[in-house]
């Protein structure tokens, strides 16, 4: 009697034994569906065993075996072991994570068998003599059956199942179980891979090239440093080629959902739309399964996609990207929470295959594997068709701001509608203010359910939470003591929108935030109108800031960047540097000069003299250095223990115990007081935290092992965050 061990998607530390008479060592990796409690549940076969451990008579039977579909590969359950070790995540929760959302019900109809037809047993083969009535359609279908053996109904078109439905009533054809052939070779296009003929490499770029390709078939990780506008598009374009010419799989990487639709367009153009398909959150669940399936069954040679796409099973992985590698968008926040990033790093090397991490301004901890060895530091300095933009701050000291815009900030807006050019002005808050304030008794609107204050939208006039959605209607007078003359205090998207809409009324301006993008396509829309020149100057957040190119866009101003400077996160200078140099790329590329104002209010603090000089190595020396000196990553490691709940004193009461068992654990740990998170209160839930650190990741490790397992709480929800971005 045949045993299966099984993953099941529940927050316990364990797998599931069942019974299973047909099963073998093929079906290791095999989605199941199998019996749960009182219900069902998707599973994925993780090893076979003659040894359950509980008893027989307390085993039961899988309810079905997904043959129909592709096994989970050896390198996929490694990757998917090291997720679940290294996060310290429930191991059946961590392998959920690779399956598509419509492979996760018990009763998808993807867990069955296809239907598929074939001819009856009686059925003769039909004439190659096309016939003139209205049976052309089932005569071709016959044909078609005779020469194929077997059709799957997903297969065919309209006419040709209306045909199928004919045949069998009438007894010339059966229905039967889809066979899938075996993974086809990815299929490159030779047409449409070839490089655009009037484009010439950099030396720059072909020396970066070459050294990856030298790497092909060995496992490397290279960083790729490149200045905003240098060509890494090109270069993964170049290098994604050769991965296909040696009929191997490409994986890409990108942090945001909006940077596919431009990076789906480059490779179609290049490569043709059969040779890639694009995964991510706003794909529909019908349609991500079917591109996942393309993938998994090597159909597709080129897989692009966010964070969630890293976990795709390639059987033949030739070359691993990911763009824009400092993005904290690649460390998941819920659930799982891990880092695409590193997740890749891992992939890659599991496969023997290179990674290139590619980026204007590197985080901080593949800098200082770079400059140790560890990873292949590539450069591109200079920009391939264009100079680099010149960046300047505009002081706010002493200037009388108009709706939070300086005076230079606004003419340089003039001036570049008077050259027929395209303008951004980017500020990282949407809303119209941040607040709404009294200056009698300074009152600000409150959010009743979270540690945060609401803020001020002019559509409807309502007041909005961005943390838990809460929303109200503006108050007429201050609650608090009744003056009626409140005001909107600071400023959002709506705000400079409507402010610069004062100043400019012939101006086309368009405004880019999670408001204004929430449309399915309304972000690839805006960007065909920016293409077409019919927007003259752009409201936006970072929405706006990473990958996307622009030819007549050359002048941009920031504003609101001081708030950076006094954020408690120790990241908050590595982030704000990032952002700031990224935005500032989108300005010039094209061969028209760029020019970036960015208004501050500390003109000589050493983040935004590093900014103008567009010194990354410098800051990031200076940074690191900063961290080593103050006991921070990269320099050692951390774990954030998280905590919610209904009330503020379980979760500390929570957090305490958990440190008083940790005490005789390791004291070599550094474990801090527990504390508040960074927004005490959401959607009505009270929030803390403890930090632990340690100078060893292993030893940091080797306690959480020990340590996690003793933490149990019914009122308290409670995670564990390895490696945290937010804190």
């Amino acid at each position: 009697m045949a045993y299966v061990r099984v993953a099941l998607d529940v927050p316990l530390e364990r797998v599931f034994d069942y019974r299973c008479d047909d099963a073998g060592p093929d079906d290791v990796g095999r989605l199941v569906v199998v019996p749960f409690g009182r219900g069902r549940k998707v599973g994925v076969v993780l090893a076979l065993t003659d040894h359950p451990d509980v008893s027989e008579d307390r085993i039961r039977p899988v309810h079905r075996l997904a043959r129909n579909l592709p096994v989970l590969p050896g390198p996929t359950l490694d990757l998917l072991r090291f997720c679940h070790r290294y996060y310290h995540h429930p191991l059946g929760a961590t392998v959920a994570n690779a399956l598509p959302t419509a492979l996760r019900r018990p009763d998808s109809p993807a867990l069955g068998p296809r239907p598929a037809y074939r001819l009856s047993s009686g059925a003769s083969a039909p004439s190659r003599v096309v016939p003139s009535s209205r049976a052309f359609a089932q005569h071709a279908l016959m044909v078609r059956l005779a020469d194929a053996g077997t059709i799957a109904a997903g297969d065919l078109a309209p006419a040709a199942l209306r045909a199928a439905r004919v045949l069998l009533k009438a007894g010339w054809i059966e229905q039967c179980a889809a066979i899938d052939a075996e993974p086809a070779l990815p299929v490159l296009d030779a047409a449409h891979a070839q490089p655009a003929p009037t484009l010439e490499l950099t030396s720059s770029q072909q020396q970066v090239i070459e050294s990856v390709r030298a790497t092909f078939g060995t496992f490397r990780c290279h960083l790729l440093h490149g200045v905003t506008g240098s060509g890494k598009t090109e270069v993964y374009l170049r290098l994604i080629e050769a991965a296909l010419a040696r009929g191997q799989q490409a994986l890409l990487l990108v942090p945001e959902i909006n940077l596919t639709p431009q990076l789906e367009a480059a490779l179609e153009q290049r490569f043709g739309a059969a040779s890639l398909v694009t995964l991510h959150s706003g794909i529909a669940e019908g349609e991500r399964l079917q591109r996942w399936l393309r993938a998994v069954r090597g159909q597709a040679a080129i897989v692009a996609g966010t964070r969630l796409a890293v976990f795709t099973p390639l059987p033949r992985l030739g070359l691993v990207i990911v763009d824009e590698e400092h993005d904290s968008s690649y460390k998941q926040q819920e659930g799982l929470r891990y880092n695409a990033r590193d997740a890749a790093i891992f992939l890659a090397k599991a496969r023997a295959v290179p990674v290139l991490l590619g980026s204007a301004t590197p985080s901080l901890e593949s800098f200082a594997a770079a400059r140790s060895g560890r990873y292949a530091l590539l450069e591109l300095p200079t920009r391939a068709a264009s100079r680099p933009p010149q960046i300047r701050t505009i002081t706010t000291h002493g200037v009388k701001l108009r709706e939070g815009l300086a005076p230079a900030v606004v003419d340089a807006l003039a001036a570049a509608l008077q050259r027929g050019e395209q303008s951004l002005v980017f500020i990282n808050r949407r809303g119209f203010a941040p607040t709404l304030f009294c200056h009698e008794c300074g009152w600000v609107a409150p959010c009743p359910r979270c540690s945060a204050r609401l803020t001020f939208h002019a559509r409807g006039e309502r007041l909005r939470c961005h943390h838990c959605g809460h929303e109200e209607a503006v108050a007429r007078s201050c609650p608090s003591c009744g003056n009626q003359d409140l005001r909107a205090l600071g400023e959002g998207t709506q705000r400079i929108e409507r402010a610069l809409q004062t100043r400019f009324p012939t101006a086309r301006i368009s405004r880019v935030d999670r408001d204004t993008t929430q449309r399915k396509h309304a972000f690839a829309d805006l960007r065909r109108e920016i293409g077409d020149n019919q927007v003259d100057i752009l409201v936006g957040t970072q929405m706006l800031a990473k990958g996307h190119d622009f030819p007549r866009l050359t002048t941009v101003g920031v504003l609101g960047g001081d708030l950076a400077l006094l954020a408690a996160d120790f990241r908050a200078e590595e982030r704000s540097f990032a952002l700031l140099l990224q935005v500032a790329g989108r300005a010039g590329r094209a061969g028209l000069p760029g020019h970036v104002l960015i208004q501050t209010a500390f003109p000589d603090h050493p983040l935004y003299r590093a900014v103008v000089a567009q010194d990354y190595d410098g800051f990031a020396a200076t940074q690191l250095a900063l961290r080593s000196a103050s006991g921070f990553p990269p320099s050692l490691y951390q774990a954030l223990l998280r905590a919610e709940a209904a009330t503020e004193a379980q979760v500390f009461a929570f957090l305490d115990a958990a440190k008083q068992a940790a005490a005789p654990i390791d004291p070599a740990l550094t474990l801090y007081d527990p504390a508040p998170a960074r927004i005490a209160r959401v959607a009505g839930r009270w929030r803390g935290q403890l930090l632990l650190q340690s100078a060893v990741r292993a030893a940091l490790h080797g306690f959480l092992d020990v340590w996690l397992p003793k933490l149990a709480s019914n009122r308290v929800r409670w995670s564990i965050d390895v490696d945290p971005f937010d804190m």
